[in-house]
Parts: structure tokens; C-alpha cells; sequence
């Protein structure tokens, strides 16, 4: 007796990677892609793909084979790896895993943040030496962090350093209220205007078209030579050789890194030995036990795409990511 959903699951190699999957065996059929090619042979007759793998840009080379497909779920907050034309263009549901990884990014930001201002990457590079490195640090208490990105994430991360007493300003499309989350929030067109007033820079807005390069030489030329910039977005939204240039010339303090233009990040970066750079794999997302919130999400979103209900986390595919944001 045939199932009345076929659901293709990505970056997979067995379906058992996936918590609670085989929950919905009664009413789909599970197929599994673990690379480009056997995403094209599996995606014939599925009318749902799972995109286990947020990274995975295999999907555009497949579509011609997609031609029953009615929902996509990508398993990221950013959704820049699988969309492309064709897929904006068709009637193709997408959506994400919005709010799975906004408290660990936020407390991942705090932790930096705490990192910069008490200086505990010196503190443990002397220890390593031996080294009595005593010195004066700074406090959080009243400095300036501009959040560039005001979607989920960012509220988070602004919500936890308002509480820490920072003052927290946010840059989004539009000029609106702050909210409880922001002193105030100004459009993405002001950006260049406000990078003067800030002590951290924190850039965790959606890799788009209109994002694409968004910090360069002007930008970090902007900004004061104490300022702190973190990078927890996508790599692609930062010119990473005028970064490297601004961090060697002291034109900005220091840099908190987990997204490169290439990931991993080479062995030869310079990155990897500039004292004033905390470099981390790309995990500030990641904790224990969010597979599982994944799973979770997805499933109770599987229940409403078989009864026909509205979905959540639904993408606006023209604009890169959740509509509400």
C-alpha cells in the first residue's frame, strides 16, 4: 500500500541520524541523499525534502528532478545555501529552523563580548607563559554594541546584552521601534552612519543579494580603532582580505570570527594567528541536544503541511528569509 508522502532527507546516510524520524514511517516513505548525486536519484516523486545539512549546496544541480516537490525544510537559520532563482521562482514551499539557535548564538555573543572587555585571550596566553600579566580590563556597563541583523537572532543577542546594561542599537530594513530587545532600531541604510558610536559590531544578518559584501575597507574604516567586531552570520557578508588589512593596521581592535568566506577556514589564514582574533568552527549555534530540537521542529511542522495548515517558519523567497523579520 503506497504512502501518501515521500519524504527526501539530505546530508544524511541514514535516516536514523535524524531523531524521532521514525515517527512519520506510517505516513511517508523515508528516502535518504547523503550527497549531491543521490539527491538528483531521490528526489523523483518526493513531494517533501528535508535538508538535514544547512551548509549543502547540491540542490540547485538536482532541481530538474524535483518536479513533484511541495515543501522544502532547511535545517538553518539562514537559508542562503539553498535557495536560488529556480526555487524562488516556483510555487516550492521553503522553510527553517528559525528560533532553534537564538539563545545559544545570543549567550555565544555574551560570551564574546565578556572575552573582548575582560581580555581573556591575553589572560590565558600568559598563563600559558608563566606570565604575571596584571592589567586594568573593561566593563560592559554602558558601552555601545550595534547589532546589524534584527530578525530572531539578533533579538536575542540584543536582549541578553541589554540586560548586561549595554547599550544595544539595531540596524534592520527599516527604521522602527526597538522594542524591549534595542534602544532603538534604524534602516540598513544607516549603517554607515552609526558604525562611528559603537564599541562592538555584531553581524548576524541574512546572507542576501542586497547583503552580499556588506562590510568592506569603508565600513572598518569607519569604525573607532577600539571597536570589536563579531562575525556570527555567513562569512560572504564581509570583504575577509579587508578585514585582515584593518586588524593588522589596528583600524579596528579585534575581531570574534565563527563564519569565513571558505569553511573550514584554511590553514594558512592569517587569521588563525592574529592575537586580536577569536576564531571558532562555525558552532555558535550549535549545543547539545539541538538535533533534537530540529527533529522536533520539523515534525510538528510535517503534521500541519499533511493537514493542509499554514507552515511555520515560512520564507519569503524573495527576500531571503522569514517575512517577519
Amino acid at each position: 500500500m503506497s504512502k501518501p508522502h515521500t519524504i527526501v532527507v539530505h546530508g544524511v546516510s541514514s535516516a536514523d541520524e535524524v531523531p524521532r524520524l521514525h515517527e512519520l514511517a506510517d505516513r511517508a516513505e523515508i528516502r535518504v541523499a547523503p550527497d549531491g548525486g543521490a539527491l538528483a536519484a531521490q528526489l523523483p516523486g518526493a513531494d517533501v525534502l528535508l535538508g538535514w545539512k544547512f551548509s549543502a549546496k547540491d540542490l540547485r544541480a538536482a532541481w530538474p528532478q524535483a518536479q513533484q516537490l511541495r515543501w522544502i525544510h532547511w535545517c538553518g537559520a539562514g537559508v542562503d545555501a539553498a535557495l536560488f532563482p529556480e526555487l524562488a521562482q516556483s510555487n516550492v514551499a521553503l522553510t527553517n529552523v528559525r528560533g532553534i539557535f537564538d539563545r545559544a548564538m545570543a549567550e555565544y555573543t555574551l560570551g564574546l563580548v565578556l572575552s573582548f572587555a575582560k581580555e581573556l585571550p591575553r589572560t590565558l596566553r600568559s598563563q600559558q607563559q608563566h606570565l604575571w600579566d596584571y592589567r586594568l580590563v573593561d566593563m560592559m556597563q554602558g558601552r555601545t554594541a550595534l547589532v546589524v541583523g534584527v530578525g530572531s537572532i539578533g533579538k536575542s543577542i540584543g536582549k541578553l546584552l541589554t540586560a548586561n546594561d549595554m547599550h544595544v542599537v539595531g540596524v534592520g530594513r527599516s527604521r522602527r521601534d526597538g522594542g524591549e530587545h534595542f534602544s532603538e532600531i534604524h534602516a540598513i541604510d544607516k549603517l554607515n552612519e552609526l558604525l562611528p558610536l559603537a564599541d562592538y559590531v555584531v553581524l548576524i544578518t541574512p546572507l542576501t543579494d542586497a547583503t552580499r559584501g556588506l562590510f568592506g575597507q569603508q565600513q572598518f574604516a569607519l569604525m573607532r580603532n577600539t571597536a570589536l567586531f563579531i562575525n556570527l552570520g555567513r562569512g560572504a557578508l564581509v570583504d575577509e582580505a579587508a578585514l585582515i588589512v584593518a586588524l593588522k593596521a589596528q583600524t579596528i581592535a579585534g575581531a570574534a570570527l565563527d563564519v569565513f568566506e571558505q569553511e573550514p577556514l584554511q590553514p594558512h589564514s592569517p587569521l588563525w594567528d592574529m592575537a586580536n582574533v577569536i576564531v571558532s568552527p562555525h558552532m555558535s549555534g550549535d549545543y547539545i541536544g539541538y538535533h533534537s530540537a530540529m527533529a522536533d521542529l520539523f515534525i510538528d511542522n510535517f503534521a500541519r503541511y499533511a493537514n493542509s495548515h499554514t507552515l511555520m517558519n515560512l520564507v519569503d523567497k524573495q527576500l531571503g528569509f522569514v517575512a517577519s523579520e
